[in-house]
């Protein structure tokens, strides 16, 4: 091993210790790979000059707009309760089945997601909306956090999707193709939740609780009109944006500025937004936008200091030598993801993995669409699982109740854990799941 692979797989470990003690990722990232190139060139200029210019290139094209767009569509849409809307009309639909308001839950979520693309928004509106309602009639509280914490990870695999976004950036990938190849995995990963639901309902039910017909008394039926009336937003917003996408007649970043712009229109219509509500969007999106900005620039610095180590080709050379195969790669890779989602959040576990990764799924000549949908369902997962899970912090901080601990949330997302693990699997076998579309 050369001096250089040294320095560099030292720095990786280094940047796990620093990382679990508490330390901000992107600080990790930039301030470890300063001392690597400065280690590596021996020269605290090139060092230097090597930040600077990562700020600059990495994020300097205008296509980057497309983060702070569908962020900022996101928030809008959350304001507008187009996700109350969504969830009270799967309430309609199944009312009169086992589980009904779980499986409401999960397809509400899914055309949340399609809207959003953010996991965290999700699962905040969703705590607020859906989990009140499943307590009132009787659910379990670990049941119905944990499919609100479940179906919130939708967000980030049905387009628009942050993380799809930001693999598309780090990967040298089509946005678009990303939207595409999310579709089918997403609306499995959905329907797989729901027939999970159903099962544990039935051979389960003093984990689920609830009744058959549990919510049936809540309210009149709504008619076909009224549902149609409240899903047109939402409809609208995705025939729109991700049509347009699809049909060229806009890019990925003009795409963000029109559903920005009509979730602000129909946000303003339902009388949901105020010049206060207004500026705390602004300010929620800036603070996204600039952590996501910080986070490409360190990891655009650790994949350069990467590069003139040679550490990539080195891992390459190893696994060749090692003759683990594309599944023997594709297992080791998705339990490193799934590790690193016990400890720090989605976008950090990419910026750190794929660097090293990509050039072996390239030398295994994968397709890199698809490696993308297992990556961001692998790392989704993180999501989920303990200590950190940070869906399942957003979860206990918006429902507020001492009634629901962590420790409950976490019991109840674990089947939902399970099913996505199952889908992950799914995927890998059959590539063609994610690449349909294409």
């Amino acid at each position: 091993m050369t001096w250089n692979i040294a320095v560099s797989l030292g720095s990786l470990a280094l940047m796990l210790v620093l990382i679990y003690c508490g330390m901000h990722v992107a600080v990790v990232l930039g301030v470890l790979s300063f001392v690597g190139v400065w280690l590596i060139k021996s020269d605290v200029e090139i060092a230097a000059n090597l930040i600077a210019q990562a700020a600059s290139d990495a994020i300097a094209s205008h296509i980057f707009g497309v983060v702070p767009l569908f962020v900022l569509m996101g928030f809008l849409v959350a304001i507008a309760d187009i996700g109350k809307d969504a969830f009270e009309v799967a309430n309609q639909i199944f009312r009169r089945v086992r589980g009904g308001l779980g499986m409401a839950t999960v397809a509400a979520n899914a055309v949340f997601a399609a809207i959003t693309g953010i996991s965290i928004a999700s699962a905040a509106v969703f705590t607020r909306v859906a989990v009140p309602q499943m307590l009132r009639f009787g659910y379990t509280p670990s049941f119905a956090v944990g499919v609100v914490a479940g179906s919130s990870v939708l967000g980030m695999l049905i387009p628009p999707s942050l993380l799809m976004i930001l693999y598309g950036f780090l990967a040298g990938q089509s946005v678009g193709a990303m939207f595409t190849a999310g579709i089918v995995p997403g609306l499995l990963l959905a329907l797989a939740y729901c027939i999970g639901i159903l099962i544990m309902a039935h051979l389960v039910p003093s984990y689920v609780g609830g009744s058959a017909g549990a919510a049936e008394d809540d309210g009149p039926l709504m008619g076909a009109w009224e549902m149609l009336a409240k899903l047109g937003p939402a409809t609208l917003l995705i025939v729109v944006c991700l049509g347009g996408i699809y049909a060229g007649a806009f890019t990925a970043t003009e795409a963000g500025a029109v559903g920005a712009l009509l979730s602000l229109v129909t946000a303003l219509v339902r009388r949901r937004m105020d010049r206060a509500k207004f500026w705390q969007v602004l300010v929620e999106t800036g603070h996204v936008t600039v952590s996501v900005s910080f986070l490409i620039i360190c990891a655009n610095v650790y994949t350069r200091m990467l590069a003139m180590s040679g550490t990539p080709q080195f891992l390459v050379e190893t696994m060749a030598g090692a003759g683990l195969g594309v599944y023997g790669f594709i297992g080791i890779y998705v339990f490193i993801v799934l590790l690193l989602g016990t400890i720090i959040d989605s976008s950090s576990i990419m910026l750190i993995c794929l660097p090293l990764m990509l050039p072996i799924a390239e030398t295994f000549q994968l397709n890199l669409v698809w490696f993308g949908v297992v990556t961001v369902v692998a790392v989704e997962i993180g999501l989920l699982t303990p200590p950190f899970g940070l869906s399942v912090y957003v979860i206990k901080s918006t429902l507020n109740d001492p009634r629901v601990g962590l420790g409950d949330i976490f019991r109840g997302t674990t089947p939902f854990t399970v099913i996505m693990f199952a889908v992950l699997l799914l995927l890998i076998a059959f590539p063609r799941l994610s690449l349909v579309l294409l």
